[in-house]
């Protein structure tokens, strides 16, 4: 047995050279008003999730299509924040990035650095999901369509919305319940292979 003499350090376990150091991921939420953003962030969210919500006044309701979701009571104004883990080493980083036209200026800065998003619709209201598609698109940010099955609303098959959205082939659509933590989880680990395969593509393509 091997003692440490007094007065000296003890020995520390020699560093495993080969361990995979810990990898951050940072991912998007996007979609129309009322689609179910806070709520996915809310649910996969191993931490309390940092949300900037407000009442929704009477001026915000005539500035925003309330429509399909009449219910709503808040909106968020900036950001929502969580973050959750998919495996050792494995941390994600989500950011919800609020739909409202006249928030649209912080778009650029919350995408920056973002390996992907996922756009969560409803499947009633799938045109509201036109502009995230849109930006995502033109910015070549890897995407996956989240569709919140929301009760009492037709179900609608991936190949359909994808269709309806016009979606370049290969955008994965996952059919989900945002208030399910199992259920988001698979929809950010159906984000997380897209974003890889794409990258991967990307950098071959490059190296070619």
């Amino acid at each position: 047995m091997d003692f440490a003499h007094p007065g000296s350090t003890p020995s520390q376990p020699p560093e495993d050279t080969h361990a995979t150091p810990p990898m951050a991921l940072k991912l998007l939420v996007a979609g129309g008003f009322g689609v179910g953003k806070s709520t996915l962030v809310g649910a996969v969210s191993e931490i309390r999730p940092l949300r900037t919500e407000e009442e929704l006044t009477r001026p915000g309701k005539r500035a925003d299509d309330t429509s399909g979701a009449r219910h709503k009571a808040t909106t968020t104004v900036a950001m929502d924040f969580g973050r959750t883990t998919l495996g050792p080493g494995l941390s994600l980083y989500l950011f919800g990035a609020p739909d409202q036209d006249r928030f649209w200026f912080l778009w650029d800065e919350v995408a920056q650095g973002a390996l992907g998003a996922v756009v969560l619709a409803d499947p009633r209201r799938l045109e509201d999901c036109f502009p995230a598609v849109d930006y995502f698109e033109h910015r070549g940010i890897p995407f996956v369509v989240g569709v919140n099955c929301f009760e009492g609303a037709r179900a609608r098959a991936p190949y359909e919305v994808a269709h309806a959205l016009d979606l370049d082939p290969g955008t994965p659509v996952v059919p989900c319940d945002a208030r399910d933590r199992e259920s988001g989880k698979e929809v950010l680990i159906r984000l997380v292979e897209h974003a890889g395969r794409m990258h991967t593509a990307r950098l071959l393509e490059s190296v070619g």
